[in-house]
């Protein structure tokens, strides 16, 4: 693709592999070359060809920059070093005596930060089922600054309506943050449902190979982003030069990944609510999911996690999870490789346990990443673990 090509009118699959991304004009290279320069030489002092410093800006972090934006329809696309200090950065926009309204169901690590650094330095949150919009309205006050969620939720997996509450953000002049990370562009994209920035942890689908730790934050807010910027360089939370070239090259799969993933993901939580073993399913995708009329209007696809309960609470879980042979028992998702987890013990540990009981991430909770397995091989596997589990 030439570099000065229109992208209008383009499809994801192919934005993915070439938005940001034309050929080196130094070598001719159809794979954007990994710049590992810390400084750039500058001909004159302050006159560059667009780089000084590479916490500052780098060749390799511009391409994934510009794609991420793209891809998720938005004009300004900012890469960091993890989802999480992703989070931070965009935290950073408030100042002490502000107010967040966030979903009640998010990843442990943003409980975390909200809770546990945010408060201390002046800035407070509230949490709560955003699905009943009057209780949205009646929860933000004066101070309220930013709306956070994620959709589909982690790990129960909830959506919430993200056209209705950006036209509340709007109507209260609050910015509306969607983290992104489980639906991925290829499902959902938030900036044309009305939201103000789009949050994700490159680390999952967007990589998809379970060897980069990322983040990233995108949106059409020409200030906001500015702003970011100017965060995203003076706290120095960026990725390495490798790190962006690794999630460009998982970008490239992305749309047959996630397909492939929601495919089988479906089939596989359509069998667990069949399971006598299994209490409760939760997945996007089920006719059983209490917001699917939500789904179909909002979503292209259910995605490919799944939660489910087992009969037996901890014991039975924790027999399931030494059980399995192809899904390995680990932290993070949307890889290549199919992982389990238990919420409660590992990614919402520093969730409080009254606060998860409420949410219904009780000791039986398991939370499935699906990957690129056959899906025979991986409904074998749950199988024997679920027999493992009863017995």
């Amino acid at each position: 693709m030439k570099p000065d090509r229109s992208y209008q009118g383009l499809s994801l699959d192919t934005l993915a592999v070439h938005a940001g991304q034309p050929p080196d004009p130094t070598s001719g290279a159809v794979m954007t070359p990994i710049v590992l320069a810390s400084t750039f030489a500058q001909e004159r002092p302050g006159q560059h060809k667009g780089f000084e410093y590479s916490r500052s800006g780098n060749p390799t972090r511009k391409a994934l920059e510009d794609c991420l934006a793209t891809i998720e329809g938005g004009k300004h696309g900012l890469a960091f070093s993890s989802g999480s200090s992703a989070t931070a950065v965009l935290l950073h926009t408030l100042r002490p005596g502000d107010h967040v309204l966030a979903g009640d169901d998010l990843y442990g690590g943003t409980f975390r930060l909200l809770d546990k650094v945010m408060r201390p330095m002046g800035i407070g949150s509230s949490f709560l089922d955003l699905h009943d919009l009057d209780r949205v309205r009646a929860a933000i006050t004066p101070a309220t600054r930013m709306i956070c969620l994620e959709t589909p939720t982690n790990p129960m997996l909830k959506v919430f309506d993200v056209a209705a509450l950006a036209t509340i953000a709007r109507e209260r002049g609050v910015t509306l943050v969607v983290d992104n990370t489980f639906a991925t562009p290829v499902l959902q994209r938030p900036l044309e449902l009305g939201a103000h920035v789009v949050l994700h942890s490159t680390t999952k689908y967007l990589n998809g190979h379970s060897d980069v730790v990322g983040g990233a934050l995108i949106t059409s807010d020409g200030a906001l982003a500015e702003r970011l910027a100017f965060l995203q360089n003076a706290l120095g939370a960026v990725p390495s030069p490798f790190d962006c070239y690794l999630v460009l090259r998982g970008l490239k799969t992305l749309g047959v990944r996630v397909r492939a993933q929601c495919a089988t993901a479906t089939t596989i939580a359509t069998r667990l609510e069949q399971h006598p073993a299994v209490e409760r399913v939760y997945y996007p995708g089920l006719a059983s999911h209490p917001d699917r009329a939500l789904i179909d209007r909002q979503m292209k696809g259910p995605g490919a996690m799944i939660s489910l309960v087992l009969r037996g609470g901890l014991p039975a879980a924790t027999a399931f999870l030494e059980g399995l042979q192809i899904f390995s028992c680990a932290e993070s998702l949307g890889g290549v490789e199919s992982l389990a987890e238990h919420p409660a013990i590992m990614t919402h540990a520093s969730v409080p346990e009254a606060s998860r009981s409420a949410l219904g991430i009780s000791d039986g909770l398991v939370r499935l990443s699906v990957g690129l397995e056959a899906e025979a091989d991986l409904w074998g596997d749950i199988e024997q673990a679920l027999a493992r589990a009863t017995r």
